[in-house]
């Protein structure tokens, strides 16, 4: 997985599904006096489908929701989305865990804290592909160095391409009469300018995820652009890039607005 993929909601879900795994240890009620020193209280795992068919149900959710975002395409289980089934898992939690809460007349840290994590879990698997600020990368991307253009060659050196350069101090050439200044290197042919219009090749990175769609098909979606990760443009269509992907996929961005140039 990409760890530049993911976003601040995607932060928030990962780190209330490892609260609500930690909270499952902890006991489920608790009591005051000095009886309670010889009381073992229980926690989730001793009671098999609180453990795993509640807390452990919130902790998948979690997995499935980040793991669903992280891939380039969608990928369905018996016809039902990962990201979906994750939402429902973590909203299931979050629901089964209030009456559990309500149920006991002393509820211990371990149902407290495990229903606000699984409340908070569920929240952010939610709210992350409705609010812009949780689709933001959760690890800024670091700026990339400036392509080179097509075609061009690596500098030379100091002074005209292919010109002799005599060395500091040096004799000069034999046959040349002494006192004699060196003739003039020939100067380079002046390359004919460029279009004004020509498209240079950049980096860039999008602000919120955004789909790529094939080159032949302007509704077939082939990949999905995550903030945080920097993407080549290769070519302009009008208001639309061709982007490459980093493992050399190419399709056409069509809604540009907001994009970061490296």
């Amino acid at each position: 997985m990409n760890i530049r993929s993911l976003t601040r909601g995607d932060g928030v879900v990962i780190g209330a599904a490892l609260v609500l795994f930690i909270a499952s240890f902890l006991d489920l009620a608790s009591c005051s006096g000095s009886l309670c020193n010889s009381v073992d209280y229980p926690n989730a795992w001793d009671n098999l489908g609180l453990g795993l068919g509640v807390y452990m149900a919130g902790v998948i959710g979690g997995a499935l929701v980040v793991v669903a975002r992280a891939l380039p395409q969608p990928r369905k289980v018996a016809g039902l989305d990962l990201g979906t089934v994750g939402v429902v898992l973590t909203v299931s939690t979050a629901w089964a865990l209030l009456w559990w809460l309500i149920d006991f007349s002393d509820s211990g840290a371990g149902l407290i804290l495990g229903f606000l994590a699984a409340l908070v879990l569920a929240g952010g698997a939610v709210a992350t592909p409705l609010v812009p600020a949780l689709r933001v990368g959760l690890v800024p991307a670091p700026r990339p160095a400036a392509p080179q253009p097509y075609g061009a060659q690596p500098p030379a050196g100091y002074g005209y391409p292919g010109a002799p350069q005599q060395p500091y101090g040096g004799q000069p050439q034999p046959g040349q009469p002494y006192g004699a200044q060196p003739q003039a290197a020939p100067q380079p042919q002046s390359q004919q300018p460029q279009p004004a219009g020509d498209f240079s090749p950049f980096w860039f990175a999008v602000p919120v995820t955004r789909p790529l769609f094939a080159e032949d098909n302007a509704s077939s979606q082939i990949a999905e652009l995550a903030p945080g990760t920097w993407y080549l443009a290769v070519e302009q269509r009008g208001p639309n890039l061709v982007a490459q992907t980093q493992d050399g996929r190419r399709g056409v961005l069509q809604d540009t607005s907001g994009i970061q140039r490296g």
